[in-house]
């Protein structure tokens, strides 16, 4: 059996690295992050260049994701592919995103059961009403997935933001390079998706969690790779400083950790694509080791720089800020062990 990566995988890896490291210097992402986040041509971009193609399987999305989360991509593409495009039925024409948090669902899965957000049927249609929390790219979004509450069941609706922009308000974050808002839902005129939201909310997170174990994978390898350029040219008594053991064990350690992550997260990724019986399990698994390698990878790096790795000047904190936006996505690292506990003690 290979396990290698195929010809035209590593192809769009490589094209994928390159166009990033163009347009995504660390200056250039530290202007967005600091500012409003919105880089207008950046779409359009990922549209010519395939990071939206329907014929992208889930496979070479999780080769995008790690590049995107190596140059930190602060462009609505996660929430797009990975949250509202399963749900839509495709890769969408304006940029989409799933709003499903709200005060009686804080996860994916409660949100399949119950949710505060209600669907009021009129006389024109469907209208919304309520409050959606934490809404990746809700900004910069020109759609929404919406979970809302219809009489004794969930389903799920299409909301035009770009129609109505009233219902958006981008909130204060501490990740500028993946921000989240809230949707103010009062009477909002709305189309009801045919879908079962079950089946679609469940298949939405195990996607997401395989391409965020992905991503956590790239940011954890730049991590590592600042770090380990530093130690290889910061002196200390006519030494660099990787020489000495209370450096390079720590980032020895930290590439133990990604190297699992990394293998955790493409296994999430071929089982969520293939339907495997062990999809829930592995992506349990990658989202548990991702959270471990990521948020631990930038402890250790910021460690390893000493000062000038706490300081705003340096990218590396941008890369922590990330990795706990991951970590915490659907739930706490623990919430994650639980899960597969459970699966695996039945």
């Amino acid at each position: 059996m290979d396990f290698a990566f195929s010809e035209e995988q590593d192809m769009l890896r490589a094209a994928a690295k390159d166009w990033l490291a163009d347009r995504y210097p660390a200056d250039r992402v530290a202007a967005l992050a600091d500012g409003d986040g919105r880089d207008p041509g950046v779409w359009r971009e990922l549209t010519e260049l395939g990071w939206l193609d329907p014929e992208l399987d889930l496979l070479e999305l999780a080769v995008l994701a790690e590049e995107a989360g190596y140059a930190l991509l602060p462009a609505p593409w996660f929430s797009s592919v990975a949250l509202a495009a399963p749900v839509l039925g495709g890769p969408p024409a304006v940029p989409p995103t799933l709003a499903w948090i709200d005060d009686a669902a804080g996860s994916l899965r409660e949100a399949a059961g119950t949710v505060a957000v209600r669907c009021d049927h009129a006389v024109d249609g469907c209208r919304l009403t309520g409050v959606k929390r934490a809404v990746p790219d809700a900004a910069y979004a020109e759609a929404a997935v919406v979970v809302a509450q219809d009489h004794d069941r969930v389903a799920l609706y299409r909301v035009e933001l770009a129609a109505h922009p009233e219902t958006v308000h981008p909130l204060t974050v501490v990740d500028g390079t993946r921000r989240i808002g809230e949707l103010r839902l009062d009477g909002t005129p709305a189309e009801r998706l045919d879908v079962d939201p079950g089946p679609a909310l469940a298949a939405v997170r195990r996607r997401a969690l395989a391409l965020l174990a992905c991503e956590a994978a790239g940011v954890a390898q730049r991590a590592l790779d600042l770090a380990v350029e530093h130690a290889r040219s910061r002196t200390q008594f006519d030494r660099p400083i990787g020489s000495y053991q209370g450096v390079s064990h720590r980032l020895a350690d930290a590439y133990t950790a990604l190297a699992l992550a990394r293998s955790l997260a493409y296994r999430a990724a071929w089982c969520v694509a293939t339907d495997d019986p062990a999809a829930e399990e592995a992506v349990s698994s990658a989202a548990v080791a991702a959270a471990r390698a990521s948020v631990g990878g930038c402890e250790s790096a910021i460690q390893a720089l000493g000062g000038i790795g706490f300081t705003w000047d340096h990218p590396l904190h941008r890369y922590y800020k990330r990795a706990q936006w991951i970590a915490a996505f659907d739930g706490s690292p623990s919430r994650h062990r639980a899960d597969l506990a459970a699966l695996i003690l039945g």
